[in-house]
């Protein structure tokens, strides 16, 4: 069943990708969530860095559901066993998880793979040949999540979707009044926490997120 589901499973990576706020609260969270879908987010990732492993595994089986219903790709961050036990579409890899090899043979050929780069063409390169699906650069604005992050800069973009075909994803500190300029500089996915879902009410999630999901089309 659990291959099955990934066969089946949304293989976009384009668009506004919402990364999910630390929330204990997984009613809130999945509501916000929805919220963030509504306005258009074309993928969800799943990060909760600070949550224990049972709260992990219930938050992420409740998005998987919520993103199955509408058909929405979901990501599961770092994690690559709780990636395989709800079925997640994928995961997203840092230069701190687990390398990307061990986390195809744990998952299989279905489920999507993506690999932060940060600054570097160099560490992209390396995560291509491993068979990454998607490669991810950034911050490129001040990040309140990552404030000490790389800094990379728009040509970055550029330079990778001439050298590799596979999609480019931008993150950190990006909000509707800056990203258009990295989706003109090649970036194929923004990759947004603060600007969505820090916003007062589902109302405005859902509104943060049309801005820039709107900026696509």
């Amino acid at each position: 069943m659990q291959r099955a589901r990934q066969a089946l499973a949304p293989r976009r990576i384009a668009g506004l990708y919402a990364l999910t706020p630390d929330l204990a609260d997984t009613d809130a969270l999945t509501s916000a969530v929805a919220a963030a879908i509504d306005g258009g987010a074309s993928m969800i990732q799943y990060r909760n860095k600070p949550a224990a492993t049972e709260l992990r595994l219930r938050q992420a089986t409740a998005l998987r559901a919520l993103c199955v219903a509408r058909a929405v790709t979901f990501i599961i961050n770092d994690d690559v066993a709780l990636a395989r036990d709800v079925a997640a579409d994928g995961v997203h890899l840092g230069r701190d998880d687990t390398n990307l090899a061990r986390a195809r043979e744990v998952l299989g050929d279905a489920p999507l793979i993506g690999a932060s780069c940060y600054d570097s063409l160099e560490r992209a390169e390396a995560a291509v040949a491993a068979g990454a699906d998607y490669i991810a650069f950034g911050s490129f604005y001040p990040s309140a999540t990552k404030p000490d992050a790389a800094r990379a800069g728009l040509a970055l973009l550029g330079a990778a979707k001439a050298r590799w075909s596979i999609p480019v994803v931008a993150i950190g500190g990006i909000n509707a009044g800056n990203a258009r300029a990295l989706i003109e500089s090649g970036a194929d996915a923004l990759a947004v926490i603060a600007d969505v879902f820090l916003a007062p009410d589902q109302q405005a999630i859902e509104q943060r997120a049309r801005a820039i999901a709107a900026l696509f089309f």
